[in-house]
């Protein structure tokens, strides 16, 4: 395997495990159970549910990666996320949302323009990558398309990136040249 592919699958662990433990402590609301008591990941090794003896190590580290990073914070010997590790856990469950498909397409287009000022570039290419990762089509830098309704995702991005009147979604009857984008969808 080259050193690329290497790097990419360590980077993609460490992002898997960086939203497992928020997830973890944003659902049990503070209890972090294996995360926190020390005696678990023994017992879990018992079991055989833990394979590798290091994996309490890393789990460790990369809790203490997001409390260094202000995503956690401890409050007595309990893990509570922080108003900046919700934001966090929302930008990495964008990245796996998927967009509700019907069985038929209403033959209507869902066209989002965005117009970012220069100052905020970090957060036009956020935008962009996380269009791309849920499944638009980028018509230009910033107008993308989709076929189907997604305007609850799209008043959740306004919301998340604090961006409201910058972004506009727009349902579109016809689409002058649209063949390229059907065959993208697999449209008929």
């Amino acid at each position: 395997m080259g050193k690329l592919e290497e790097r990419f699958r360590k980077r993609k662990k460490r992002a898997d495990l960086q939203k497992l433990i928020l997830n973890t402590v944003g659902v049990a609301g503070g209890i972090g159970v294996a995360l926190i008591a020390p005696g678990v990941f023994v017992a879990l090794g018992k079991l055989g549910l833990i394979p590798h003896k290091r994996q309490a190590d890393t789990i460790r580290a990369a809790r203490q990666r997001l409390v260094q990073h202000g995503l956690l914070v401890w409050e007595g010997t309990r893990l509570r996320l922080t108003e900046k590790g919700e934001r966090k856990l929302r930008l990495l469950e964008l990245h796996n949302y998927q967009i509700p498909k019907p069985k038929r397409w209403d033959k209507r287009w869902r066209v989002l323009i965005f117009d970012i000022p220069e100052k905020r570039k970090g957060l036009r290419e956020k935008i962009r990558r996380t269009l791309s990762a849920v499944g638009f089509v980028r018509l230009q830098d910033s107008v993308w398309i989709y076929p189907y309704d997604c305007e609850d995702l799209i008043t959740l991005l306004k919301a998340d990136f604090k961006i409201g009147k910058d972004m506009l979604y727009m349902i579109v009857d016809t689409l002058e040249y649209d063949d390229p984008i059907r065959a993208k969808f697999n449209l008929s």
